[in-house]
């Protein structure tokens, strides 16, 4: 499956520029870069061909929408070679940290170089279209091991799988985030109970981080996306000091391309007051990724 056509849709060619003006220093804590192919091949085993969206698209994709500083996640395609986001981080280390792919195979040297190159974190998909969830005593394994390091797990987990995880989640050595509001459904409301275990989660763990991110993997009324507002901002008054803000572009898999100006102009929505701003996008991101002040 190496070389072969795109299986997902390009991001949006030209998103508008946003109402809203992020602040100097914003981070966007959720984005990908994939390929070229030709430098950073797409495994055999991916769930999923993207079209190529390289470092040089990203960085003009942030600088139209005033984005300073970027957390690269490596999304499955690229399987566990990082190269892809360590080099990028190689372009600009003031600018970019990156969330890797690892699993057991991976030795402590490995892992302290991957960490001398800007990696924070390692990320965990439970997402059934993505592959199979990993073994939970693995990640127990993994979480033990790159705690010395200053690492958190980023968790590509539904909220509905909170019941059965949330206390394990817990019990781990190191913070974890959790992604894309937790992949609730805004068609049940903010008092649906996947989106309260969510809530609960946050509330009563401080280990726990989640990202304001994906709404349009999210909503039920389509852009730009207002019904998912409310969902962004319970999180922020839950805990504004360990909320954060992202695109996930390209948008890999998602039911329909948003135009990122509309994802953009959701913030003062969900993070209505300048010092709410500033925490969701520079501050809290400057201080959980470790970038310069």
């Amino acid at each position: 499956m190496t070389r072969s056509a795109p299986t997902i849709p390009p991001p949006h060619p030209a998103p508008r520029i946003p109402s809203f003006r992020l602040p100097p220093g914003a981070c966007d804590t959720h984005c990908h870069v994939f390929g070229p192919d030709r430098l950073y091949p797409y495994v055999p085993e991916r769930p999923y061909t993207p079209p190529d969206a390289p470092l040089e698209m990203l960085r003009g994709f942030h600088d139209r929408m005033g984005v300073d500083r970027a957390v690269l996640v490596n999304a499955t395609p690229h399987g566990r070679d990082n190269r892809v986001v360590t080099d990028a981080i190689a372009t600009d280390p003031a600018r970019y940290r990156g969330v890797g792919n690892v699993d057991e195979g991976f030795d402590d040297a490995e892992l302290r170089r991957l960490a001398d190159a800007g990696i924070v974190g390692c990320r965990f998909t439970f997402i059934p279209r993505l592959g199979k969830a990993p073994d939970l005593d693995m990640l127990d394994r993994i979480a033990r091991r790159i705690a010395p390091l200053g690492w958190h797990v980023d968790l590509y987990l539904p909220a509905s799988a909170l019941a059965d995880v949330g206390a394990r989640l817990a019990a781990l050595p190191v913070p974890y985030v959790l992604d894309h509001m937790g992949v609730v459904g805004a068609a049940g409301g903010t008092d649906h109970a996947d989106f309260k275990a969510l809530l609960a989660q946050v509330r009563r763990d401080p280990k726990a981080r989640v990202k304001v991110t994906c709404p349009e993997r999210i909503t039920a009324a389509g852009a730009p996306y207002s019904d998912v507002a409310p969902f962004g901002r319970a999180l922020v008054e839950t805990a504004g000091d360990r909320v954060l803000w992202g695109t996930d572009w390209p948008h890999p898999n998602v039911p329909a391309m948003p135009d990122d100006g509309d994802l953009v102009d959701l913030v003062p929505l969900m993070a209505p007051t300048p010092e709410l701003q500033r925490l969701l996008l520079v501050e809290n991101p400057a201080r959980f990724f470790g970038f310069p002040p």
